[in-house]
């Protein structure tokens, strides 16, 4: 089931999650430094997804709870943006965190393609439409495709993990995804401050 909530989650959620929950988001564009945060997914890996849309930030503060719990993994994909986003419209830094697509990259060398849709397909033998990527996510009322494709993008990514963690496990790059994810938090901080035309690791004066 989808469940639509506007600003924040309801307690009830937190409440319900053990060890883990699902993270996505989505943005007016892909450009931080110009497009808002308009809605964030989430899901216990239960086969149910929460979206939230955003008409005020300040008032998300199960969020930036659930955020900033260090107790609980929160498993996104391209956690990268997600987290950035996140952390620059509500304030609130994600720790513990687990990225499918870092993950993917570590494990799969094999493969040219680490989507979300080329890993639930290959992975899990999923099929997930990726029609609904362009598209208003500032509108006020969101359509029943845009409900189930935002959705989508979370309720894969705890079935994901396991599996990765076994191909991350299985090649010995298990520790060293842990330290990717755990720069995470330093390079959104990075993306921040740079803006969008500087990067301190890139070669060159």
């Amino acid at each position: 089931m989808i469940f639509l909530y506007k600003n924040d989650l309801p307690d009830e959620f937190l409440q319900a999650i053990k060890t883990s929950v699902a993270v996505d988001t989505e943005t007016m564009g892909l450009m931080p430094h110009r497009d808002r945060l308009c809605l964030a997914q989430f899901s216990l890996g239960d086969g149910n997804a929460y979206l939230v849309q955003f008409f005020d930030y300040s008032k998300a503060n199960n969020i930036m709870r659930l955020l900033s719990d260090a107790k609980i993994l929160k498993i996104f994909h391209y956690a990268r943006f997600d987290i950035m986003m996140l952390y620059k419209y509500l304030g609130a830094m994600a720790k513990n965190v687990y990225c499918t697509k870092i993950a993917s990259k570590l494990s799969r060398t094999y493969a040219q393609k680490h989507s979300l849709l080329d890993l639930c397909k290959e992975v899990l033998n999923v099929e997930i439409s990726k029609e609904q990527t362009c598209t208003d996510w500032g509108s006020e009322s969101l359509t029943e495709e845009q409900k189930e494709y935002a959705a989508n993008d979370v309720l894969y990514l705890h079935q994901l993990k396991e599996k990765l963690d076994v191909l991350l496990k299985r090649e010995g790059r298990l520790e060293l995804a842990k330290s990717c994810f755990d720069f995470l938090e330093t390079r959104v901080q990075l993306d921040i401050m740079a803006g969008d035309n500087y990067d301190i690791f890139a070669h060159g004066a």
